[in-house]
């Protein structure tokens, strides 16, 4: 297709939408139908163009062109509020619910290899050995471990807690721009020091400390980082296996339904700092503390699965902004 032609020949059907967009307060009755005539062939345009190979300035232009008349047919957006609404009930829950294979694989693979290098941490001494001497495996065990949730401010520490946390799994998304390919190495590091520190109670008789100590926040904070992790590899796949769309189509959109994943996030992550400052270090009983943590779980995973497979089952993707108006075409 000659792009050049193409321009010359519409230019003028451009600049009357334009210009009707402009005045759309004071149109007439003809005039409002011929905008709207107008939008669905520009429309067209648009989808011609991206189907070729057009100049991405050329294509940027007629996009902004067509979403502002849509603006102007379909009236005012929704108020920010029910926007609000859907992001929780909608955009959220159904990307998490599409990603539940990654994200179960992603768990699996995490407490696979923590549990492994745990139970070799703990059974062999000279590992434990090469980690730390006795005495630096004594204080850990008998006081650094559980002091560390108690020795800063509860208030001070939880904003310390979401703050890395938060930032660990928006990082964990990010390398998707790499493919994904960073985001394993990231787990099994984080996997690896979660089984050596476990080993290393274990190797005392002090499980049931760590345990105690680990599972109140560290069901919600881990099915967060999971969960980050998985999306960016998904995101990540979708640059090599894109599916029937096209590569840039189908990135655009993962892209942007990832976003609503590191919103919600930051969102999860604080919950879970909460729990870290003032449930795991307080005087509750082991059973209330862990049960705590549990619930929270139990809540965030019923809300996935209630909400995600709504969603996911009317056809919603979690794109975080509406699709262009597109008219089929054909070459």
């Amino acid at each position: 297709m000659d792009v050049d032609a193409f321009v010359t020949a519409h230019r003028e059907t451009w600049d009357r939408l334009e210009k009707l967009i402009a005045n759309r307060r004071s149109l007439t009755g003809a005039e409002v139908d011929e905008l709207v005539d107008l939008y669905q062939r520009v429309a067209t345009h648009l989808s011609i163009l991206r189907s070729g190979r057009a100049d991405a300035a050329l294509v940027g232009r007629l996009s902004a062109l067509v979403a502002r008349a849509r603006s102007a047919v379909t009236g005012a957006h929704a108020p920010a509020w029910r926007e609000f609404v859907r992001f929780f009930q909608v955009s959220l829950p159904v990307v998490v619910y599409q990603a539940r294979w990654w994200w179960l694989g992603t768990t699996a693979a995490f407490v696979a290899v923590a549990v492994a290098v745990g139970a070799w941490v703990a059974g062999d001494p000279g590992v434990q050995a090469a980690i730390a001497s006795p005495d630096e495996i004594k204080q850990l065990v008998e006081h650094d471990f559980a002091n560390y949730y108690s020795e800063s401010p509860a208030a001070s520490f939880a904003g310390q807690v979401w703050t890395n946390n938060a930032w660990i799994s928006l990082q964990v998304i990010a390398f998707s721009i790499l493919l994904g390919i960073p985001i394993p190495w990231v787990l099994w590091q984080n996997a690896a020091n979660v089984g050596v520190s476990g080993g290393l109670m274990a190797s005392r008789d002090k499980l049931d400390v760590f345990f105690g100590l680990i599972l109140p926040h560290g069901l919600l904070e881990l099915t967060a980082v999971f969960l980050a992790a998985a999306v960016g590899m998904r995101l990540g796949w979708t640059a090599i296996a894109p599916g029937a769309r096209r590569r840039g189509e189908a990135l655009a959109e993962q892209g942007r339904a990832v976003v609503s994943v590191a919103i919600g996030l930051v969102i999860v992550l604080f919950i879970s700092g909460l729990i870290e400052a003032l449930v795991t270090p307080s005087p509750l009983p082991t059973w209330a503390r862990v049960g705590i943590g549990v619930v929270a779980e139990a809540l965030f995973l019923t809300y996935v699965l209630v909400f995600g497979r709504r969603a996911a089952l009317a056809g919603e993707t979690g794109d975080v902004e509406r699709a262009p108006d597109l008219a089929p075409t054909t070459g």
